[in-house]
């Protein structure tokens, strides 16, 4: 009975895993539209994410910046050598919310909502890797307040406090082979809701001249501590056990780089560079309230990663404006780590998008996303019975986008 329950300790470890696996990147649609660029560009209150201190260069005195995607992914497993095959299909609907309001030519507050990690993955239960995962579904919700100074006609500060709040519940089987009396498998359902952290944001924005601009970002790290979370056993051979549980997860800290450059009144181009530090994100220490479980040490070993970024814009005439981008995405995760709950591997964005200027007032913006991950043929060598899990994993993620811009 002690071995199955140490079994179970690595299904707690692996839940929260997903959120440090899975960045999503859609935080705004004209942005995403031009790769996802944006530290050093101003054309929507979306700013107030990508670089806080742009907004003291918003021509309007209140910008309002509202959209949202469907994210629609879908990851294909297979081992040849014992004929395993799976899939799943799944969909998110991330969203953001910004808007900034001038107090006066060298002060402008802002607020930004918006949902940076959070999705899904649902492989069939008790398929050939269900000891690792069947089930997760993790939310995040970021609410940040900032203000930004303008220090005469070139230079901004910006920045403020980032409040996290979100909830996960994950599912999987204890082992590879334990069941009820009815023969049904055995699985674990973990779920803690209501975790808060707070982090911050800071930056600046140069503008050398009218047509050129530079700008820094940085995203502090943001701990997720999960309090007192709900476990539950189901088809348990014998009674099951009560427990609660505590664990501490990292959100990386981020830092962005990049310029814009106006090559016309019309044309315009820009570059980011992210390094996240994805590197500490070493392991995750579960502690269990019911002190007959032996708490839980589950190595992830992350590596930091970086995210090169490009992005264009074309304004057409006073009613249609066009963007393009594109994006490579190094993954954190290193060989003998990689694990179902976090399918991904190093991968490739594909963005677009355009305008419609309604009024000078009210513009409609839409967006898409292909996100194109590179297959991997790879394992999880940490399986708690000493032996490893892994195959070949192809992934791919499609994203359309609809949103309003509302300015005076």
């Amino acid at each position: 009975m002690r071995k199955l329950l140490s079994l179970t300790l690595l299904a707690l470890a692996g839940s929260t895993a997903f959120a440090g696996g899975y960045r999503v990147s859609i935080q705004g649609q004209k942005q995403l539209a031009m790769g996802h660029t944006g530290v050093a560009v101003v054309n929507s209150a979306e700013v107030a994410f990508f670089n806080p201190a742009g907004m003291a260069y918003l021509d309007k005195k209140f910008n309002l910046s509202v959209g949202g995607n469907g994210l629609f992914a879908n990851t294909k497993f297979q081992n040849s050598q014992y004929n395993w095959e799976a899939e799943t299909k799944n969909v998110g609907t991330p969203f953001s919310v910004y808007a900034t309001y001038r107090l006066n030519d060298w002060f402008t507050a802002g607020l930004a909502v918006y949902t940076p990690y959070g999705s899904s993955v649902e492989w069939d239960q008790d398929w050939q890797g269900s000891h690792l995962v069947n089930n997760i579904d993790l939310a995040a919700i970021f609410v940040q307040p900032s203000l930004s100074i303008r220090v005469g006609e070139h230079f901004s500060v910006g920045g403020g406090p980032i409040f996290a709040t979100g909830s996960v519940n994950f599912n999987r089987n204890v082992d590879r082979s334990t069941v009820d009396f009815d023969g049904d498998r055995t699985d674990l359902t973990i779920e803690s809701k209501g975790i808060t952290a707070w982090g911050y944001t800071a930056g600046f924005m140069f503008n050398p001249t009218d047509k050129f601009r530079i700008g820094m970002n940085y995203r502090s790290e943001i701990i997720m501590e999960a309090r007192d979370g709900d476990a539950t056993f189901n088809d348990y051979p014998t009674t099951a056990p009560s427990t609660k549980f505590n664990a501490d997860l990292p959100l990386p800290a981020e830092l962005t780089v990049g310029l814009s450059y106006k090559f016309t009144d019309k044309f315009l181009m820009a570059f980011d560079y992210n390094r996240a530090m994805w590197g500490v994100y070493e392991n995750l220490n579960v502690d269990f309230t019911n002190p007959a479980l032996p708490d839980s040490n589950n190595p992830r070993n992350y590596k930091d990663a970086s995210t090169y970024r490009v992005g264009m814009q074309y304004v057409a005439n006073d009613k249609f404006t066009f963007r393009a981008g594109w994006y490579f995405d190094e993954s954190p995760v290193q060989d003998g780590y990689f694990a179902p709950e976090t399918p991904r591997n190093d991968s490739m964005g594909y963005t677009g998008g355009l305008t419609y200027q309604v009024n000078s007032k009210l513009g409609v913006d839409f967006s898409f996303l292909y996100l194109h991950f590179d297959e991997v043929d790879n394992s999880y060598d940490y399986v708690s019975d000493g032996s490893s899990f892994g195959g070949t994993y192809k992934s791919v993620v499609f994203s359309p986008g609809i949103g309003i811009t509302y300015g005076f």
